[in-house]
């Protein structure tokens, strides 16, 4: 349970001890892609070619399996994780056959017309209504968009002709969430291009009842630096912060918040949100140490050679030692929340009250 994982790193914390256990897992479903973020480092449509390939479905139900055994929340991501052609029947063997307690997906939008769709037809014939598609199998839903501002969208993410069709759908899913129980919430990268819109982009997500969360242009895992001295970037994180001791449906912490205004570095435990690759290779301790290389981290071991997780985590420790105590922190959400949360409990606390669980948010 998370929880009782989570108390059991704060206790470790108190005694000095860095080697956390794992809260969330976070399984690359395809790292195939059909769009071109300018600030994407990984994927991309113009990267298919040289990506790793998506495993047979029976590989990939294994690997979920070995996550299981160590996990009761899953993320699934990508590239495009909608791109892959047996989503939904992943996605339904880990909810309904692993009973993952809460699984969670990351898309960019562009293909959910279909899942709209499926959806509208089933609720068409109320008498024989049965949820069954993509949205009855999640218990959050996250798409990324960085504005909602069609010419600052064509300049970073998304083409003039799919950029009016998310956003549709994002306001089609966002009726959805009471009648199939998930959550939505947008990811959105601050980017310097995008960064005059996101007044906008904030209104959006207040009027359809929708979760934002936020993180800076990356550029080697530290924020774009036409970002850190931009005064404008800095009165809208300040704007955030006021709006959110408002209530307005901000996910992210105050620390988290403070965090990109100040630019502070932070004790980063990279183990609470493991990475595993499509084929099922588990990146160790984290994805930016695996793709930098050297002694500290890398592929340590693939999930269709064990057992279950103890036995994947612990090969992954002998070959490469117990994670870095510190390092120079990457300031993207997805590393950052879980660490932040860790490391202040009374915050963790206070997130909680309010229905929401920063320590196993990675949407990565």
């Amino acid at each position: 349970m998370t929880f009782p994982s989570y108390l059991r790193n704060l206790f470790k914390l108190t005694r000095g001890n860095r080697d956390l256990a794992s809260l969330v897992a976070v399984y690359y479903a395809t790292m195939q892609c059909n769009l071109n973020c300018v600030y994407c480092e990984d994927f991309g449509s113009r990267r298919n070619g040289q990506v790793t390939q998506n495993p047979l479905l029976e590989d990939a139900k294994k690997i979920l399996r070995v996550i299981r055994t160590g996990f009761s929340r899953l993320w699934i991501t990508g590239g495009e994780p909608l791109a892959h052609p047996q989503i939904g029947e992943l996605l339904a063997y880990a909810r309904k056959e692993l009973k993952f307690q809460e699984v969670s997906l990351i898309t960019n939008g562009t293909l959910l017309s279909e899942s709209l769709q499926v959806d509208k037809l089933e609720r068409s014939n109320l008498s024989t209504f049965k949820p069954s598609n993509l949205f009855s199998l999640l218990n959050r839903l996250i798409i990324s968009l960085d504005s909602i501002d069609l010419t600052a969208l064509n300049s970073v993410s998304l083409p003039n002709a799919q950029a009016k069709t998310v956003i549709e759908n994002i306001r089609e899913a966002a009726k959805l969430q009471k009648s199939h129980g998930f959550k939505l919430s947008l990811n959105a990268v601050i980017t310097p291009e995008t960064l005059s819109s996101m007044d906008d982009l904030l209104n959006f997500c207040m009027e359809n009842n929708i979760w934002l969360s936020l993180s800076p242009q990356s550029v080697n895992n530290l924020p774009h630096y036409d970002l850190v001295t931009s005064d404008e970037y800095r009165a809208f994180i300040e704007k955030v912060v006021a709006l959110k001791k408002r209530g307005a449906p901000i996910l992210g912490s105050y620390s988290y918040l403070k965090m990109l205004i100040d630019q502070t570095p932070y004790e980063c435990f990279p183990t609470l949100a493991p990475r595993i690759m499509p084929d099922g290779w588990l990146a160790y301790p984290c994805r930016p140490m695996e793709k930098a290389g050297g002694e500290q981290g890398g592929l340590a071991v693939n999930l269709l050679n064990v057992k279950n997780w103890d036995e994947a985590w612990s090969n992954a420790q002998q070959r490469y030692g117990e994670a870095p105590t510190s390092c120079v922190s990457c300031f993207q959400q997805c590393y950052a929340e879980p660490s932040l949360m860790q490391a202040h409990p009374l915050e963790y606390l206070r997130e909680r009250v309010h229905g929401v669980d920063l320590s196993t948010y990675a949407p990565g």
